[in-house]
């Protein structure tokens, strides 16, 4: 899953995918501003066919955050 991540994210964010780990958080490492942001949350839905509320959108600081949401969502990819 790090390594679909990896490509989605670098291609939202127009950064190098290699700079990317679970521990990078998309403000401080990443330079992810809020629409960065809601653009990376819509293609996640899109490549996972899964909806995530804006409520729960506060606790995905981290790349590894979305990976922990999307497995427990049953997402297994």
């Amino acid at each position: 899953m790090l390594e679909k991540m990896k490509e989605l994210i670098a291609e939202q964010l127009s950064t190098e995918a290699e700079g990317i780990t679970e521990a990078s958080s998309f403000k401080d490492d990443l330079g992810a501003d809020s629409l960065d942001l809601f653009q990376l949350v819509m293609a996640l839905e899109d490549e996972y066919g899964v909806e995530i509320p804006a409520d729960d959108l506060q606790n995905l600081l981290t790349v590894g955050d979305v990976m922990k949401y999307l497995k427990d969502k049953g997402i297994e990819d």
